[in-house]
């Protein structure tokens, strides 16, 4: 029993008095991008990201294309391990992934792992990708995620790869001067990105509904074997990441993103 002198517990909470988990506190995101593009470090980085999302995108009828700065050559746990014979592992594994998500397109730029550098070369090449594909919308880690609100580092390649994106996205793919020479020599004109979606963010601003995808990404997902050794329990985590993101608009499952309207 509670003595006198302790305070009464709080009554349980009646029917009446709970809040459902799933009461939504945003109206989901409809707007879909015809034209999308994915920019990040890794190999497995998009499917982890953005899948879900892009899968739901192209399955109403968008067009994607991943591009990876890096090959993951050194994503293992070997230091004896051949960094080329992983690298090409990794690319047949990201092909496999995106073949699931939708993606018509994937382009390794085959940057150093581990040692990405937003640097003219690279802005150089995401540049003519961008103004090559014409994507309505950029997807891209958020730069300015360094340390996370759940704790973690945010991986060095990752925060290259996300500032080189807004870098080549603006003001770079839109100044008809910035790399003048791929308009001159290569016919490829300036192009204006309408919108970038940032993911892995602390700032999401809105959320889309991925209840019909989410099995998309997980399946995307165990195509990386090389990297992920316990599938089932990662499904669990993801599922439950999705979860939360649901609540926020009253669906089983959404993603956050940070969106820049550049249009």
């Amino acid at each position: 029993m509670t003595s006198p002198s302790e305070p009464l517990p709080d009554p349980l909470p009646t029917d009446a008095d709970a809040v459902p988990m799933t009461t939504p506190t945003h109206p989901a995101h409809d707007q879909r991008p015809e034209r999308v593009m994915v920019i990040v470090a890794h190999p497995d980085d998009a499917d982890f990201g953005p899948a879900a999302t892009v899968a739901a995108w192209v399955q109403a009828g968008s067009v994607a294309h991943l591009v990876c700065c890096t090959s993951g050559d050194a994503g293992g746990e070997d230091p004896r391990a051949d960094p080329l014979e992983l690298a090409r592992t990794r690319e047949t594994e990201q092909r496999a992934a995106a073949a699931i998500v939708g993606y018509e397109a994937v382009t390794f730029l085959h940057r150093p792992d581990g040692a990405l550098e937003n640097d003219l070369p690279l802005r150089e090449q995401l540049v003519r990708l961008i103004r090559t594909f014409k994507p309505d919308a950029v997807l891209a880690m958020d730069p300015t995620v360094l340390i996370h609100d759940e704790g973690y580092i945010q991986h060095t390649d990752h925060r290259a790869s996300a500032i080189a994106a807004c870098d080549a996205v603006y003001p770079a793919a839109r100044n008809p001067m910035a790399f003048p020479h791929l308009a001159i020599n290569e016919g490829l004109d300036a192009h204006v990105v309408k919108w970038m979606y940032l993911f892995w963010t602390d700032r999401p601003t809105v959320w889309i509904d991925t209840s019909k995808t989410v099995g998309v990404k997980i399946a995307a997902l165990r195509e990386h074997r090389s990297q992920i050794k316990k599938p089932d329990e990662l499904e669990a985590r993801i599922r439950e990441w999705a979860r939360e993101g649901g609540a926020k608009i009253g669906t089983d499952a959404a993603d956050g993103f940070r969106i820049i309207d550049l249009g």
